[in-house]
């Protein structure tokens, strides 16, 4: 009966397989395309029931699409059943091609593994190919290449019947068109997964550019971008309103430069110095008007894609007014108060800076040390040990060497200042002679004590005495060279360092400065007078600052005794 329609069976069934095919590819989604499998198993290839059976991620299969019976698509769609469990049907059926049938008569095995199924009641078959309701066909899904996607499983052919060879190469050709229909529809969801996730990647990425460039342009603080390598390295790209109003300058002047253009000099080290990543500094940059202005630079490297180039972004932080804080911290620090002029710790601290611990006389007889040392281990004429090429022996020192000196003297061994090592290349601050001048020229140290100070202090009180300080402040640092120190030890004594000064150089020094105290004072309208008397020191090597302090202190009173009281006041 079979062999004799079926030539009108194959065409009416390559018409509807040509049909639901053609449905497979107008389904939008997944789900569509999966109903839509199931619904043409059942409108198309002659089945009363379709299931798709799709696996997921894990490997298990989920009941995916039902069609041709609304109990039984409730009662399993949606459920799992074991990847191990699918493996051993699709292994133990028989094989039609690319399909797998397991009878009726072998059912009861599976009755206890975990895949979804539902149960047809009927009668028994009454002729050998007659379909039974236990019978099981299942049409596995293949992806290109060879994954399986997942099983289609029918039930209950509409003519009762085992579907034969043309049934069977249907059902298999309808399960090849239909793995591709999924594996179309699961690479449209990505797509659109991947588009939807992309254009939401763009969005964030625009709103944090926008928020970068709101951030940039209207930070409180300068900002800038700049090169990183190349030939342009350092070139400022890109600047905010911020920065060019603390320099003064446009952003298209800007881009003409990079911040070492713009260091003060002195700095230039400090930014070279300054990490390119999360390097900290601060300097001086140059403004328009030609000043300078202090900032704190702190930079960080900002990369323009995944492989695409390196800018850094440098954040400037104007902290004139800090540095200007602790400029004036530290000249309070350092400076007499009421004058302006150093104090005594900033003048031993800049005498100091002079003086080492060890007089010249020492390095004389540290050359006559090195010859004797040189010449006792066999570098003279008279023989001795192999030496090097130029006749010194490599460990003729094998201990630290040290100079010799006169004992009592500071440097000589066992007092303070010894070990000094032959390679020292202090220049040595030395001293006339005596006060004639001998043309050695040194660090004069003037100590300048006011004559009857005291009585106009007591007379007319601590104002006009402060307006007096000031004023033989202003007087002698007007006298005095540039380069020279004018300090204040406090009361009415001052010290003057000149450098490079003869005995006869510092004499005229003291007698010029004498002659600019003396001249009236005037005070809230009144004249006042005060003398002055000058001790003349000189620093030295070997000598402490207080120690040079202490020497022109008590020249100065030797002076002021030398003196009669009417004379020091007169000058």
């Amino acid at each position: 009966m079979e062999t004799e329609s079926e030539p009108y069976v194959r065409l009416a069934t390559l018409r509807q397989l040509h049909q639901v095919v053609a449905e497979l590819n107008t389904a939008r989604s997944l789900a569509d395309t999966l109903q839509t499998v199931v619904d043409g198993i059942v409108v198309g290839l002659g089945y009363e029931l379709a299931c798709v059976n799709l696996v997921r991620p894990d490997g298990d299969l989920v009941v995916a699409a039902f069609a041709g019976d609304p109990a039984a698509e409730a009662l399993i769609t949606g459920r799992v059943g074991s990847r191990a469990s699918w493996e051993r049907r699709l292994m133990m059926g028989e094989s039609w091609d690319g399909l797998r049938f397991i009878p009726h008569t072998e059912g009861w095995v599976l009755l206890e593994d975990d895949v979804p199924q539902w149960h047809t009641d009927g009668p028994d078959p009454r002729f050998e190919d007659e379909w039974h309701p236990e019978d099981r066909l299942y049409a596995p899904m293949y992806a290109s290449g060879g994954e399986l996607l997942g099983v289609i499983s029918v039930d209950r052919p509409r003519n009762g019947r085992r579907p034969g060879a043309w049934g069977r190469e249907a059902l298999q050709m309808y399960a090849f068109q239909a793995a591709i229909a999924i594996s179309n529809a699961r690479l449209r969801a990505n797509m659109q997964r991947a588009l939807v996730r992309l254009e939401r990647e763009q969005q964030a990425l625009r709103a944090s550019e926008e928020s970068f460039r709101q951030a940039f342009e209207y930070a409180p603080s300068g900002m800038a971008i700049a090169e990183m390598g190349g030939d342009q390295h350092g070139r400022l790209l890109r600047t905010n309103d911020a920065l060019c109003r603390l320099l003064g300058r446009p952003a298209s002047v800007l881009r003409r430069y990079s911040f070492s253009d713009l260091v003060h000099p002195e700095d230039i080290g400090t930014l070279l110095r300054t990490s390119a990543e999360g390097g900290r500094a601060e300097l001086r940059l140059g403004r328009r008007d030609g000043t300078y202005v202090w900032v704190s630079l702190r930079n960080s490297v900002v990369a323009d894609a995944a492989d695409g180039p390196r800018f850094l972004l440098t954040h400037v932080e104007d902290i004139e007014e800090r540095k200007r804080h602790e400029l004036q911290l530290a000249h309070r620090a350092s400076h007499d108060s009421l004058t302006g002029l150093p104090n005594s710790a900033e003048l031993r601290s800049r005498l100091g800076a002079r003086l080492c611990r060890r007089p010249l006389s020492v390095r004389a007889t540290a050359v006559e040390a090195l010859d004797a040392a040189y010449e006792g281990h066999g570098g003279g004429t008279g023989g001795g040990t192999a030496t090097g090429e130029h006749g010194f022996q490599p460990d003729a020192f094998p201990e630290p060497f040290e100079f010799p000196a006169a004992p009592g003297v500071p440097g000589a061994p066992g007092t303070p200042g010894a070990g000094v090592g032959p390679y020292d290349h202090h220049v040595h601050t030395v001293a006339p002679a005596s006060d004639v001048d001998d043309g050695t020229k040194g660090l004069a140290v003037l100590f300048c004590d006011l004559d009857g100070f005291k009585s106009i202090n007591d007379r007319f009180g601590h104002h006009t005495g402060d307006a007096v300080l000031i004023e033989v402040a202003r007087r002698l640092t007007t006298g005095v060279r540039d380069g020279d120190t004018v300090a204040r030890l406090g009361g009415d004594e001052f010290v003057v360092l000149a450098d490079g000064l003869g005995a006869a150089d510092a004499a005229d020094l003291a007698v010029r400065l004498r002659n600019a105290i003396i001249p009236p004072i005037r005070v809230d309208g009144r004249a006042v007078r005060v003398g002055a008397s000058f001790g003349i020191g000189w620093a030295s090597c070997g000598m402490s600052a207080d120690e040079v302090l202490r020497s022109a202190d008590q020249r100065m009173y030797i002076e002021k005794r030398s003196r009669s009281k009417a004379h020091r006041r007169a000058g």
